[in-house]
């Protein structure tokens, strides 16, 4: 007597010709991105992987794969490049993975914006922009080189070009994006501006996202620095300093304190034992500016790089910000997790300082400055923390909150739990009954869905 096929088999015979991966170990690593950032993650999601998975390469094959999961029930987890670090592509109840990779063609730049596939590398898609009409993104992670556009759009939140743009949910960063409903007659549906952002950094469990259009920036021939000081207050005024220059045109400023510049090798010689650094990415105009506010914080550049010499060696200071900066750390020393928070615009530089001093070196500041989603300076932190156990990480987020700093808890893998507040709106559930209606993305992710 013949075994049952399973739903997975059925989905596989019904559609041979799609990009099926069938070597288990390479299943299994698929099924993971960097939330092993999180030794709480880590322990939680053990294990957890995708019966099969799958690369389509053009909307029909999309539809077609949505289309038999809907009438199997199977579930759907979207998966870009995997550079995300809190479990959001990581399959919590099997089903199908579909990696959206191969789905990654650039479509168009003009008038100030620019639209492509989902699965398109960001350093792609800025390559395409620049050449098209002389303009780059106005926010991209420092995994830019294997990102893709829509995990930035499904799990990121901002990124280098904050500084000058806000995160990516600042009104007028996306336009617009295509999503295709999950259903056994998947419908394709176009969603502008504010819409499209009841979307956004919801980790593809209310929405499969095939296109994002997004506004762009001037393109500048950058070029990167590190400015070192012995005193953290003299960084720190100096990254605000720079920050909040209106004439300064800068791409990237980012603080890390002592010990983090030693975590950094291959530039020990630029970032002297004890120093605290900051990452500059500024126009070549910018420069004499950038070096008198140098001077007058007692700091001293000790590394610049035009754009040419950045393109000719492929290394760039900005895979040491953002989260590249505790991957950094991590290959250096095991024992380290993270944080994120989000300092009060106007009190930043106060909570910054106060912060520093009653948590280090156990939290060691990592501090980007942004502008808000009202435009106010500030900034965010992605703290190195030097873990110990699960209590005392809890114990540290609740100082920080209690000293009035936002905590986006990066130890968790459900949506309400890493959000402030810590539940979703009405108009985020209504996009989730209209595009899921049968609750097969990404389960086990949100508590309003269970």
């Amino acid at each position: 007597m013949n075994a049952p096929v399973s739903s997975i088999e059925q989905l596989q015979i019904a559609l041979p010709d799609l990009d099926w991966v069938t070597d288990s170990a390479r299943i299994a690593r698929l099924s993971q991105d960097f939330s092993w950032f999180s030794p709480v993650l880590k322990r939680q999601l053990a294990g957890k992987a995708a019966d099969a998975v799958v690369r389509p390469r053009n909307e029909d094959e999309v539809k077609q794969l949505v289309a038999l999961c809907a009438k199997l029930r199977l579930p759907i987890t979207i998966r870009g490049s995997g550079t995300g670090n809190y479990g959001q592509s990581v399959p919590l109840q099997g089903g199908v993975l579909v990696d959206m990779s191969g789905y990654n063609q650039f479509l168009w730049a003009r008038g100030g914006a620019a639209r492509a596939q989902a699965g398109i590398r960001l350093f792609d898609l800025e390559r395409e922009t620049r050449a098209a009409c002389g303009m780059e993104l106005r926010c991209m992670p420092s995994t830019y080189r294997s990102a893709t556009l829509g995990g930035l759009f499904g799990g990121g939140f901002g990124g280098i070009g904050s500084i000058n743009y806000g995160p990516l949910a600042a009104r007028g960063n996306v336009l617009g994006i295509k999503a295709l409903t999950i259903e056994e007659e998947p419908q394709v549906v176009e969603l502008r501006g504010p819409e499209a952002l009841l979307m956004h950094h919801l980790w593809g469990t209310n929405g499969l996202v095939l296109e994002v259009e997004l506004a762009l920036a001037p393109a500048y021939d950058w070029q990167e620095h590190f400015v070192v000081f012995s005193s953290f207050d003299d960084a720190l005024e100096f990254g605000n300093a720079v920050a909040g220059g209106p004439g300064i045109v800068k791409r990237e400023v980012a603080l890390l304190a002592d010990p983090i510049p030693a975590y950094l090798r291959g530039h020990g010689e630029h970032l002297p034992p004890g120093c605290h650094a900051i990452i500059l990415a500024i126009a070549p105009s910018s420069e004499a500016a950038v070096r008198e506010l140098a001077a007058q914080w007692r700091g001293e550049v000790t590394y610049s790089k035009n754009a040419e010499e950045i393109a000719r060696t492929g290394r760039t200071l900005l895979e040491y910000t953002w989260n590249h900066t505790t991957l950094a750390a991590f290959k250096v020393d095991k024992t380290i997790t993270y944080l994120q928070s989000a300092f009060v615009p106007g009190q930043h530089l106060q909570q910054v300082r106060h912060m520093e001093k009653l948590l280090s070196p156990e939290v060691q500041m990592h501090a980007e400055w942004i502008r808000g989603l009202d435009g106010q300076l500030t900034c965010t932190a992605l703290q190195i923390v030097k873990f110990s156990t699960e209590e005392r990480l809890q114990e540290i987020m609740q100082t920080y909150r209690d000293n009035g700093v936002r905590i986006n808890d990066p130890h968790v893998f459900i949506v309400e739990d890493g959000k402030a507040g810590g539940e979703l709106s009405p108009a985020v559930s209504e996009v989730k009954r209209r595009f899921d209606p049968l609750k097969l993305l990404n389960p086990g992710k949100t508590r309003a869905w269970q």
